[in-house]
């Protein structure tokens, strides 16, 4: 187990942690929560050995292993997306290296009846069995299976890496942590710049994963099906809840309510008390009693009640100035970067008080689109027409990373602002929760929330009629989400929208754009009815029904090419449910024998299980009666799938 010890940190006056102690056990899936500024990252930075702390240990088994992904990562130059994946296989390349070298030696020696000869081919038969055992003839396959999963398409093995934005980057440092397998696997908003596809896939690999991981996350979804473990970090201490973030913010609120009530009980019971030892110390009769009273009230343990972090940020944008009846009207919009075409003829209008949201999958141009309408990029060809007396606020995806590291909260709002609000800013970013002594801090020791509530400042200095917001809720708390969600409630202008959150969309917008096939496909009303309309509950349903939707479409057209027309089925009913449910039962033995493979792999990978003969034997024995039962399972499967196809 990972054991943290009376951890202690302290930045100037202000105390981060406060003494404070957990233990993660090896099978934890732990959600790490807390209002941006309270500690997170530093908590994790500290667990993983990056950052030291003032006070306090970090202790973990000898020989365990460790991955963190973190906000602030540069991968290496010089390599294609494959080649630094598969350093994840360090220690099994190493050995694929040694097997060449003795392949090579094998290949020109000719004393075959010495001693070191009958060495180096002992050697080179017990590091081929390892070698298969570990995984190193489908560690290239296991990877690619890894990078697919989290977005990368088979072309885009072989592009290097430079050629990725950040996002991207971080999707393949947090595939090698994957393909590590370490026995600490700690997540710093990992779903930040994943689409919805790629964070249900990362959501069944944690839910299986055999080590322990710690996350921080603001998307509650992806905690609650991710995490059994939530610990919360508030005003320097740590407090355990022994559960998943929905049901942990219904016990957090217990706890509180629990803890304010006996806290109201004890002050009325202790000043009834003292109301008596008063009225005794008033007689000289009664004053031994009420010194007594008074040494027993002393040593009453008291409750005191945690001081709670509810500060939020007052955000309000500025009025909309007057505009025309058109906001802006797109025509014929095509965009394309070399030979990828993102947008194909595309038409858009949006009027003077639209709310609109573009939804859809990763890649489908919704940023893309929302940066032509604002003249950010070009297209390729189109045209798109601005509105009389538009003003634009836009709020990128990555507003916050584009700060100046080097300058000081006060010196970036004053080069965002116009000269008659200059007066004004000391109060603003007091409003956004910056205060005193705050102003003077670099923006480079700012955490991801605190800079994007830095951004939201600086967007605010000038009037505008038309909104643009591009994933605005990346890196805020949930406090903060819903903060910025009421002021766009509020908001008096135009507004376009783009976000994977539905929480934060429902409600905000009444028309819904969907991107999908290089087309706009519009649907009115908020993202709600949208998913209603299309008898799906979430959006995450929704892209996985547009991945199904292109699958049976190949088919299909499959199917046509080769001049086949589909089958229709002879099963009867009670054939189907049957067939149905052996097809259920293979795929959860197929799942459950390919986790008892995992694990047998992963022991076998430790150097120390070989050095006992015994144990490599009857391992490799179950190895492989596993991998027989598997083969099995799978052409059961396999057949009763096509007899239901059929």
């Amino acid at each position: 187990m990972l054991s943290a010890t009376g951890i202690y940190q302290q930045y100037g006056d202000r105390v981060l942690f406060n003494h404070v102690s957990f233990v993660i056990m090896p099978r934890d899936k732990v959600g790490l929560v807390g209002r941006n500024g309270a500690g997170k990252s530093t908590m994790l930075k500290i667990i993983a050995g990056d950052q030291g702390c003032d006070e306090g240990t970090v202790v973990r088994p000898t020989g365990s292993t460790l991955g963190f992904l973190h906000q602030e990562m540069e991968l290496p130059t010089g390599r294609t997306v494959m080649e630094e994946t598969l350093t994840a296989f360090a220690h099994i390349q190493a050995m694929e290296d040694r097997l060449e070298e003795l392949n090579r030696e094998m290949e020109i020696r000719t004393d075959y009846e010495t001693d070191s000869y009958a060495s180096m081919l002992e050697e080179f038969t017990s590091l081929t069995e390892r070698f298969a055992m570990v995984g190193g003839i489908t560690m290239e396959a296991e990877a690619e299976r890894v990078l697919k999963g989290l977005g990368f398409q088979q072309n885009d093995f072989q592009r290097q890496t430079t050629e990725f934005s950040g996002g991207w980057q971080m999707r393949i440092e947090l595939a090698k942590m994957l393909l590590m397998r370490p026995d600490y696997l700690l997540l710093d908003e990992p779903t930040n710049h994943l689409d919805i596809e790629s964070i249900i896939w990362l959501e069944n690999w944690l839910s299986s994963y055999t080590g322990a991981v710690i996350t921080i996350s603001h998307d509650k979804q992806f905690l609650d099906n991710v995490t059994n473990r939530t610990l919360e970090i508030e005003l320097g201490k740590v407090y355990d809840y022994k559960a998943s973030y929905s049901k942990y913010v219904e016990l957090q609120a217990e706890r509180r309510e629990k803890a304010e009530a006996a806290y109201e009980n004890q002050q009325k019971v202790i000043a009834e008390k003292e109301r008596t030892i008063n009225r005794f110390m008033a007689k000289a009769t009664k004053t031994k009693m009420a010194q007594s009273m008074q040494k027993q009230l002393d040593k009453v343990e008291r409750i005191e009640l945690d001081v709670t972090n509810t500060a939020v940020m007052n955000l309000r944008f500025p009025k909309a100035p007057r505009s025309g009846a058109i906001t802006l009207q797109a025509r014929d919009i095509t965009k394309t970067y070399g030979k990828l075409n993102v947008l194909r003829g595309v038409d858009l209008k949006v009027d003077k008080g639209d709310r609109v949201a573009f939804v859809g999958q990763n890649g489908q141009g919704k940023t893309t689109l929302a940066k032509i309408l604002i003249d950010q990029i070009p297209a390729t060809s189109g045209e798109v027409e601005i509105g009389h007396n538009v003003a634009i606020g836009y709020y990128a995806q990555n507003q916050s990373d584009a700060l100046d590291g080097k300058k000081t909260l006060l010196e970036t709002m004053e080069e965002a602002s116009p000269p008659e609000m200059r007066t004004r800013l000391r109060s603003i970013l007091g409003s956004f929760l910056f205060s005193g002594e705050d102003v003077d801090k670099k923006v480079s020791v700012l955490s991801g929330g605190e800079r994007a509530r830095l951004a939201l400042a600086c967007m605010l200095l000038r009037p505008f009629n038309l909104l643009v917001l591009d994933e605005p809720t990346n890196h805020l708390d949930m406090a903060s989400k819903d903060t910025l969600k009421q002021a766009v409630l509020n908001y008096d202008g135009t507004l376009i929208v783009v976000s994977h959150d539905r929480e934060f969309l429902a409600g905000l917008t009444d028309r819904t754009i969907e991107f999908r096939d290089h087309k706009l496909h519009e649907h009115l009303g908020d993202i709600n009815f949208f998913l209603e309309k299309r008898a799906l509950d979430n959006m995450r349903a929704v892209e996985l029904e547009k991945s199904k939707a292109d699958t049976e479409q190949q088919v299909a057209t499959t199917d046509r090419a080769n001049g086949s027309a589909p089958k229709a089925s002879t099963l009867t009913h009670e054939e189907k449910r049957r067939l149905e449910k052996d097809i259920g039962n293979a795929e959860r033995k197929i799942e459950r024998l390919e986790q008892d493979i995992e694990k047998i792999h992963l022991k076998m990978s430790n150097p120390d299980f070989y050095n006992d003969p015994a144990l490599v034997d009857k391992t490799t024995a179950a190895l492989k009666a596993k991998q027989e039962e598997l083969e099995s399972v799978m052409a059961s499967w396999e057949a009763a799938s096509e007899a239901l196809e059929g």
